[in-house]
């Protein structure tokens, strides 16, 4: 396979390490990353799409090696070829600037290129990439290192998505394969203790909200820094547990039409819902909604017994409503979940070292302590009240990179926190994560608001 040549050369000059050799430390070690989560995976898992929403494993090791050649390597050597012609087409993802590209519903259909072709690619541009890290002028590094990080950045953000798209996938197969074992001391699936629910207080009053550019990296999407008015609130200690939803199941909250919002009564009925995604009945179908042992969640780990203790995961932001106003609560605006967050230290649990192996649990874990506020970073995914709108003085980047996340501020709603597949990286108190109010295969779940 021919090696994709570095056309950078007329701007590469030898230069003194320093900085450089940290930017390829950490550009190697999430590459590397990326390719240790696709390793439990044979070529056919690697092939498949569950829906349109999801991508193939294939697809995203091909995508994010795409966005470092368009957007860096070819941008300093606009002479530079593709690694093959048909590539931009096959694996630019929505952006339009970039050119055409294939329909995302049909991404599962590209058993061509084979999956060692995109292995050879990702080395190739890794190679020209460490290359034009190290040897770059001061110049083109200037131009570099900002689009280094966005890069990074993304390819996180995809190591996520292979994680919650295999699950999804593996979750339509009838023999529920496994991803990965619990690691050894992971339990044995007996029920654990919830901690008591409390609530922390704030006072409310002017917040400083978003980015502070002294911080380092964060997407556009987190600024501009802007000041909001909050009123006193209340904001849940913990998560919302399983046992939780089992007692809203129980309830009769799949059948309550006051309960919920006039999209998600509609999406009930449509869809058929009556559990969070990837939960399923076990064979005695006589036990009581509410009894853990009568349901099964099917996860990375495989199928498992439910843990009563543990954050409910994969709902929709119609059921997180819902529950939230069956329990006489409601959901946080993200202004709220950020101003208590920011006082908190992000304490993710995957990806922290990803040079290592990952053997820490790949599923949330109940809280440990009756102390608020927990579970903020690192277990799931929490839905806000707030629509994913731009800030006061939101402007998108120039050029073909201000497609990012501007284009998508409607119709979704915010989540915020992290989750156990979200790289350490990718949690601080002002990232926003957006979603459409039925999607379920992410890694989301409740945490519960009160007006004081």
């Amino acid at each position: 396979m021919p090696e994709a040549r570095c056309d950078a050369d007329a701007a590469l000059a030898p230069l003194a390490a320093g900085d450089r050799d940290r930017a390829r430390t950490r550009y190697r070690s999430i590459r590397r990353a990326t390719e240790r989560l696709a390793a439990p995976l044979s070529p056919e898992d690697m092939q498949v799409q569950s829906r349109p929403e999801c991508s193939p494993t294939k697809w995203h090791l091909a995508h994010v090696t795409w966005f470092f050649e368009t957007f860096i390597l070819r941008a300093v050597s606009p002479d530079r070829p593709p690694f093959r012609p048909a590539f931009p087409l096959l694996f630019n993802s929505y952006y339009e600037g970039a050119g055409p590209r294939h329909p995302r519903p049909q991404r599962g259909l590209l058993t061509r290129p084979p999956l060692a072709e995109v292995i050879a690619w990702r080395k190739a541009v890794d190679e020209a990439m460490e290359a034009l890290i190290l040897r770059a002028d001061a110049a083109t590094w200037a131009t570099v290192a900002p689009l280094l990080d966005i890069g990074l950045a993304h390819e996180q953000q995809h190591q996520e998505l292979i994680l919650m798209d295999i699950l999804d996938l593996f979750a339509a197969n009838p023999t529920a394969p496994v991803y990965r074992h619990p690691p050894a001391g992971g339990g044995d699936g007996s029920p654990s203790a919830a901690a008591p629910l409390d609530w922390h207080h704030h006072p409310g009053g002017i917040v400083a909200i978003g980015h502070d550019p002294s911080a380092g990296f964060a997407f556009d999407n987190e600024g501009p820094r802007h000041e909001v008015l909050l009123p006193p609130f209340r904001l849940a200690s913990r998560c919302v547990t399983v046992g939780d939803w089992l007692a809203f199941m129980a309830d009769g909250g799949y059948d309550r039409p006051d309960l919920w919002l006039m999209d998600g009564w509609a999406t009930v009925q449509r869809e058929g819902w009556r559990s969070p995604a990837y939960w399923r009945r076990t064979a005695d179908d006589a036990t009581a909604a509410d009894d853990p042992a009568g349901w099964r969640q099917f996860g990375l780990h495989g199928l498992r017994p439910l843990d009563p203790a543990a954050p409910v995961v994969h709902v929709s932001f119609y059921e997180a409503d819902a529950y939230a106003r069956w329990a006489g609560a409601r959901l946080p605006t993200e202004q709220e979940w950020e101003a208590v967050a920011a006082e908190v230290p992000v304490q993710g649990r995957l990806l922290a070292d990803p040079d290592r192996d990952l053997l820490l649990p790949l599923a949330p874990v109940p809280a440990s302590e009756p102390a608020a506020p927990l579970q903020l970073f690192g277990d799931v995914w929490e839905w806000t009240a707030s629509p994913y709108r731009p800030y006061p003085g939101y402007r998108p980047p120039a050029g073909t990179l201000g497609e990012y996340n501007g284009k998508f501020m409607s119709n979704q709603m915010v989540l915020r926190g992290g989750s156990c597949v979200t790289p350490a990286g990718h949690m601080r108190s002002t990232y926003r994560n957006f979603f459409y109010p039925h999607d379920r295969w992410a890694y989301s779940g409740v945490r519960l608001a009160e007006d004081v």
